[in-house]
């Protein structure tokens, strides 16, 4: 958003301020039935439905022609009943998110007053719920950029406020189900101080030096998914409605998360390669890698924010014995194509550089 010319961040403010203040004029009762079709939608969106019917309210208060106060205005049964998507749209491929769109701007755009701003009240409740209800809070975290030319800050800044222990704080520890003694509560298990420097540190699977803080790969793989559908709820959100985006909790939970998700899923790629490194060993040693090797290194791409996969081949199929000059070469072949890939971004190009780097150096001092 810091990119944003000012004046659309302007307007968008001023569309949020002004749904706000529509939606704060309303009867508690319809207020409450707003949120109820707003759940229910979200949730629609969310689950990738491909179909989701809601209703309007009975009344709305809203502004009319020639009257000079908000009144109440009646909304007639027949014009209630809505729905968008169909059951099609499951074999189509159509994104629930983008029918809703059409179909509440086109409510919006009715000639009839308490319609259009019944329409505009309903996603307004919808995106609402999704920013504040079906997404964790989190703390209040400061992120710097990993180098010079970083679009994202992922490293968190450590302020040095921070207690040495989480035991204390419901939202730094993890309630832990176990055989615990009835009567006693939950075993609240604190997280360690680099965890607790990020958004949400029950996401944390690595610490600053590249090492797990989980059982296991598969427990971190589960980490970044968990974050991404964060991102992915806060992207159908602004999708739906983009004024959200001046909303503050929105933009604490996009910063907060967008740092954790690239400064992990960064992690993790990097744990990955140190983990491909070690098994070519361990089959090179046993001499299994005799008959050809293509690999598949995972990369982290913080425009897609996801892991995505870089393959080549190393040794072209056939009886060749393997040597650790092979991969060096390969990998430097593969760093000349990185270098000149026009579809990544400066900041994801240079750290998959890093990780084809990783790979070399391992190599390059096998092989002397």
């Amino acid at each position: 958003m810091s990119e944003t010319n000012p004046k659309v961040l302007a307007r968008l403010a001023e569309d949020y301020e002004r749904q706000q203040g529509l939606l704060s004029a309303q009867p508690a009762i319809i207020q409450r039935f707003l949120e109820v079709q707003g759940r229910q939608i979200a949730q629609a969106i969310v689950d990738g439905d491909s179909q989701v019917n809601f209703t309007l309210p009975d009344r709305v208060v809203c502004t009319l022609e020639n009257v000079a106060q908000p009144a109440l205005v009646t909304i007639p049964q027949n014009q209630r009943v809505r729905s968008a998507g169909s059951f099609m749209n499951r074999f189509r491929k159509v994104e629930l998110f983008k029918e809703l769109r059409h179909v509440l701007t086109e409510l919006e755009q009715s000639p009839d007053r308490a319609v259009s701003v019944a329409a505009g009240l309903l996603r307004h409740a919808t995106v609402m719920h999704m920013v504040y209800q079906m997404l964790p809070a989190g703390r209040t975290v400061a992120y710097q950029p990993a180098d010079e030319g970083e679009t994202i800050p992922s490293v968190p800044v450590d302020d040095g406020l921070e207690p040495e222990s989480a035991i204390t704080s419901a939202s730094d520890a993890i309630a832990e189900e176990g055989k615990v003694d009835e009567g006693r509560g939950d075993l609240l298990v604190p997280y360690v101080p680099y965890a607790r420097l990020f958004f949400l540190p029950q996401w944390v699977a690595f610490n600053e030096n590249g090492e797990t803080l989980v059982k296991s790969v598969d427990e971190a793989n589960a980490h970044v998914k968990s974050m991404q559908r964060f991102m992915e709820v806060l992207f159908l959100a602004v999708a739906l409605a983009p004024y959200i985006s001046a909303d503050g909790e929105y933009a604490k939970k996009r910063y907060g998360m967008l740092g954790q998700l690239v400064n992990q899923g960064r992690a993790l790629a990097i744990y990955q390669t140190k983990e491909i490194v070690a098994r070519i060993k361990e089959r090179a040693e046993a001499g299994s890698l005799n008959r050809g090797l293509r690999l598949s290194l995972p990369y982290f791409d913080d425009q897609d924010l996801k892991i995505d996969i870089s393959n080549f081949e190393v040794i072209p199929s056939g009886r060749i014995m393997f040597v650790p000059a092979f991969v060096v070469r390969a990998v430097r072949q593969e760093e000349v194509k990185v270098s000149q890939d026009t579809r990544l971004n400066p900041s994801t190009r240079k750290h998959l550089l890093h990780l084809l780097e990783l790979l070399e150096q391992a190599f390059e001092t096998a092989n002397q």
